[in-house]
């Protein structure tokens, strides 16, 4: 309520001589109530509209920002991109200049053949540690049949040596053969 509202119902309510508030005019109340109301409800009307016209300044600036953002995206995402400058900087590096569709497409074939390339890297350095496997455990297989000939061999010559046959022999009841005890002699023969 305003001011001017406040001093009709001051003039409206009057006071008894006890001190309490007797209403001299109804007709005078109901048209401040009806006052009060009615500027109640305009100033509800214009926030109404404030926030209508607000609403409506926040879709057309979404709007705006839409066609801007539409726009700019038209711009940059062209299939036909203008020509950027031969100067390669850090910053152009780091940004991403360099990825961009011309080059990429003025450079695919070496992209192809940097790609081959590290592909038959990949697959001969593969190969190579296959076959490192494969010679490490054949010289091991290698090693183990070295030290089986040379075990073997060992024990050739420990059953091969005078002394063994002879113990052999003796243990061995049914052979005939003794050892000579006349040193050996050479026949001639004439012819």
């Amino acid at each position: 309520m305003r001011t001017t509202d406040f001093d009709e119902i001051d003039n409206i309510n009057a006071t008894n001589e006890d001190g309490s508030a007797q209403i001299v005019n109804e007709d005078a109340v109901q048209k401040a109530i009806d006052k009060s109301t009615v500027d109640a409800l305009l100033e509800r009307a214009e926030t109404a509209d404030e926030e209508k016209l607000a609403e409506e300044e926040a879709a057309k600036e979404e709007e705006r920002v839409v066609e801007e953002f539409k726009k700019v995206i038209k711009e940059n995402a062209r299939e036909d991109e203008q020509p950027k400058s031969r100067t390669f900087t850090l910053a152009k590096i780091l940004g991403g200049d360099i990825l961009s569709t011309q080059a990429i497409r003025s450079q695919v074939w070496l992209i192809l053949l940097i790609a081959l390339y590290m592909f038959i890297y990949v697959s001969n350095r593969y190969s190579c540690q296959k076959k490192q496997i494969e010679i490490a455990k054949l010289n091991k297989e290698l090693q183990d049949a070295k030290y089986k000939a040379l075990s073997t061999s060992s024990e050739l010559t420990e059953l091969s040596r005078e002394s063994n046959v002879l113990e052999k022999l003796r243990n061995s009841n049914d052979s005939t053969l003794k050892i000579a005890s006349q040193p050996p002699f050479i026949v001639k023969i004439e012819e």
